[in-house]
């Protein structure tokens, strides 16, 4: 492996073990639905949690995929560049969600994970991973079903990136993530942005400026309240009517 493909995260010093059983995560995470013995094997596969600063990648496009990550706490955005090194957002992840699984296919990850803020990541080793899947149905049930919302998740946001305008896109994003967050037992109308604006306008294809006022818009109409990271959703039913596939798609979640 060359230098600059070096796995930052082994260079970080691993904190205590993990205990799934007791984690508050699980049931969002992958220990959902699983038994006792399940959930003790699975203890005893992740090996432990690490913690990283703002900045600090988990790992970089073009590493070797040796293990996929559970977000403990904080969170972190996924980055992908093209040959001239322009680099493309392309997507935020919460506590309970899952990283390094575009490295199971060809052993190699194709993004790079960054924190956006101190945070922590639960580390399963892939070889042991993937065993446990084969032995474990339940546990292979539950990936399926992780793997499946986040292909869910991503042809939604090419959906809303082809076909929605700038308002339409700012309020998508931000009723998606204010319901992770409720998922989370946070708050659905008032949160932080972790992200910076620049790569929240990156993510939606939007220029910068084109961001700031549409957050000024939004504020003056009252829709919600910006100061500086933090957003409190003023008016819920406008922001949905604003982006009305995007609260359809939340109830039909929660119908199933």
């Amino acid at each position: 492996m060359s230098e600059q493909n070096t796995h930052k995260l082994y260079h970080l010093p691993a904190s205590e073990h993990v205990n799934c059983t007791v984690c508050g995560l699980k049931d969002l995470c992958i220990p959902y639905g699983l038994s006792d013995d399940a959930l003790a094997e699975l203890d005893s596969a992740t090996k432990y949690k690490h913690k990283l600063e703002r900045d600090e990648s988990i790992f970089r496009a073009g590493d070797v995929a040796t293990s996929i990550f559970a977000v403990r706490s904080g969170s972190f955005k996924t980055t992908m560049s093209n040959s001239d090194g322009a680099e493309q957002v392309t997507g935020f992840y919460l506590p309970g969600e899952l990283v390094g699984l575009d490295g199971l296919g060809g052993n190699m990850h194709t993004c790079t994970t960054t924190a956006l803020e101190t945070s922590t990541v639960c580390e399963i080793p892939a070889d042991e991973f993937d065993q446990m899947c084969v032995n474990i149905a339940s546990l292979r049930h539950q990936t399926m079903r992780l793997i499946g919302n986040e292909l869910s998740h991503e042809q939604h946001m090419m959906l809303v990136l082809g076909q929605m305008n700038a308002e339409e896109r700012l309020a998508s994003f931000l009723i998606d993530l204010s319901h992770r967050f409720q998922e989370r037992g946070f708050s659905a109308t008032e949160f932080n942005l972790t992200m910076s604006r620049h790569d929240l306008a990156n993510y939606l294809g939007l220029a910068v400026e084109t961001l700031s006022r549409l957050f000024s818009r939004f504020q003056e109409k009252t829709i919600l309240k910006v100061n500086r990271r933090n957003i409190r959703i003023l008016d819920w039913e406008v922001l949905c009517q604003i982006a009305h596939s995007e609260c359809q798609r939340h109830k039909a979640r929660k119908a199933e």
